[in-house]
C-alpha cells in the first residue's frame, strides 16, 4: 500500500440511532490524520441508499437531506473480494445508457453505526464478503453484542456477573398481555427495567414499579422490537463504564468512568445522553461524568479485568465499551451490556487513560488492529482442491446411479 490510506467512514443506516451515528462519524472524520488518511465519508440513508461527497462533512447536510442539492454521488459497494470499490453510474452519450465506474476505492473501513443494520453484524458480514479490512468487532460478536437477550445468555454462560432477567416476544404479549406480565412477576420482583432487545442509546428503555407501568413499558418496547428483555432493577445503583481496545491477545482497558445522572432521573435516557451539554456535535462526549470513577482501586481493577474478559469472549476488535452497575448497598458488580461501536468511540476515556491517548492516535490504533485482523484472516485456507466435480462428471458420462444429483 503506497501513499495515503483510503479510509472509509461508514455511518447512518436504517436505525433508530441514525442521528447519533452521524454525530459520532463526523467527530471521527474530523480527527483523522490528514497526512496519513484520505478520509471518505460514506453515508447510508434511512432508506438504505449509499452516498459519498464533500457535503457529507457538514452537519447541516443531514437536517433536510437532499443528495441532489448537496451534489452527492450515489454509490454501490462492489462485493468482489479485495476490490474495495464503491461503484457509481453516470449517463454517457444519448441513447447509450449509463456508464459504470469506481467513484472511490477503500483500503480500510471504520464502521461508525449505532443500532441495527450496522452495529449488529450485518455490515460486518458485507465487509467480510468484500475482504476489506474494518475496525470493529466481527460478525458473531457484533450480532451478540447488539441483541440484549442473546448477550445476557452468553454472559451467564461464561459466568460473568449479570442481573436476573427474563425475555418476551411480541407474539406472546399480544396473545395475552396479562399472562405475559404474570410471567415477569413470577420471576422478578419490582422494580424492573424493560428494554427492546436490539436497540441502544436507552431508546425504548423504561422502569416499571408495578403492573400498570410494566404493561405500558412492554407496549412501548414492542413497538420498537419483537423481542424484549426484562431485567431486575437495583435501588439507586452506581453506573460505571470501561472501554477496551485491541485485537486477539493484545487487549487494553481504559480508565473507568462514572456517568452522572440528575437526582430525579431513574436512568440515563436518550435525552440525557445526547441532548444535554449545549454542543450539538458533542454526542456522548458531552455527558456529565466522573473520570476516574470514585470507586476503590480493587473495584476499578475488577471492572477493567471483567471488561477485558468480555472483549475476549466476544472476540472483539477495535474499541468497545462495557457498561456496569454496582449495587451501592452490597458492592456487587453486574455487567449491563457491551457496546461494540460505542458512542463517540469512547475517545474521552482514552484521553484520560495512562499518559493520554488523543483521538488522532486512537484512530491510528483502530486502523492498525483492522489491518492485523485482515492479515490473520489472510493466513486461513479458504479453498480446497478436490476431484468432486470431475468424479461427478465421470459418473454422469457413465450413466451411474445418482448422476443427475
Amino acid at each position: 500500500m503506497s501513499g495515503k490510506i483510503q479510509l472509509g467512514i461508514l455511518f447512518g443506516s436504517r436505525s433508530c440511532e441514525h442521528e447519533v451515528s452521524i454525530i459520532s462519524a463526523l467527530q471521527l472524520a474530523a480527527m483523522a490524520n490528514p497526512f496519513k488518511y484520505e478520509v471518505i465519508p460514506v453515508y447510508i440513508t434511512k432508506r438504505g441508499e449509499w452516498f459519498i461527497g464533500g457535503a457529507l462533512w457538514k452537519l447541516e447536510t443531514y437536517e433536510r437531506f437532499d443528495p441532489r442539492k448537496s451534489g452527492l454521488t450515489r454509490v454501490f459497494p462492489d462485493l468482489t473480494a479485495r476490490s474495495g470499490a464503491l461503484m457509481a453510474f453516470e449517463r454517457s452519450k444519448p441513447f447509450q445508457g449509463e456508464r459504470r465506474y469506481a467513484a472511490a476505492r477503500l483500503d480500510c473501513v471504520i464502521p461508525v453505526f449505532h443500532g441495527l443494520h450496522g452495529e449488529d453484524g450485518s455490515i460486518q458480514g458485507m465487509l467480510e464478503l468484500m475482504d476489506l479490512p474494518y475496525a470493529s468487532t466481527g460478525v458473531p460478536g457484533s450480532a451478540v453484542g447488539m441483541d440484549k437477550v442473546m448477550m445476557k445468555r452468553l454472559f451467564a454462560g461464561y459466568g460473568f456477573p449479570v442481573l436476573a432477567d427474563t425475555s418476551l416476544t411480541r407474539g406472546a404479549f399480544e396473545a395475552d398481555p396479562d399472562a405475559a406480565c404474570l410471567r415477569v412477576e413470577a420471576q422478578l420482583p419490582y422494580p424492573v427495567y424493560v428494554k427492546p432487545a436490539n436497540l441502544g442509546s436507552s431508546i425504548g428503555v423504561s422502569r416499571a414499579g408495578d403492573r400498570a407501568q410494566l404493561m405500558e413499558a412492554l407496549q412501548l418496547a414492542f413497538e420498537l422490537d419483537r423481542r424484549v428483555l426484562v431485567e431486575q432493577g437495583l435501588d439507586n445503583p452506581r453506573e460505571v463504564n470501561c472501554a477496551v481496545m485491541g485485537f486477539g491477545e493484545e487487549v487494553t482497558p481504559s480508565v473507568v468512568e462514572q456517568p452522572v445522572r440528575e437526582d430525579d432521573l431513574e436512568l440515563l435516557d436518550f435525552k440525557t445522553k445526547y441532548l444535554r451539554g449545549g454542543d450539538d456535535q458533542a454526542g456522548m462526549a458531552a455527558l456529565s461524568r466522573l473520570i476516574p470513577a470514585p470507586i476503590s482501586r480493587e473495584d476499578t481493577q475488577k471492572v477493567q479485568r471483567i471488561a477485558c474478559d468480555v472483549f475476549r469472549a466476544l472476540d472483539c476488535k477495535g474499541v468497545v465499551r462495557v457498561d456496569f452497575m454496582m449495587d451501592r448497598a452490597s458492592g456487587e458488580l453486574y455487567i449491563t451490556e457491551i457496546n461494540t461501536i460505542p458512542g463517540s468511540l469512547a475517545f474521552y476515556l482514552w484521553e484520560k487513560t495512562g499518559e493520554g491517548l488523543c483521538y488522532r492516535r486512537l484512530i491510528d490504533h483502530m486502523v492498525d488492529y483492522a489491518m492485523k485482523a485482515y492479515q490473520e484472516k489472510d493466513r486461513n485456507i479458504t479453498s480446497f482442491q478436490s476431484d468432486i466435480i470431475t468424479e461427478a462428471l465421470k459418473r454422469q458420462a457413465s450413466g451411474a446411479k445418482g448422476a443427475k444429483a
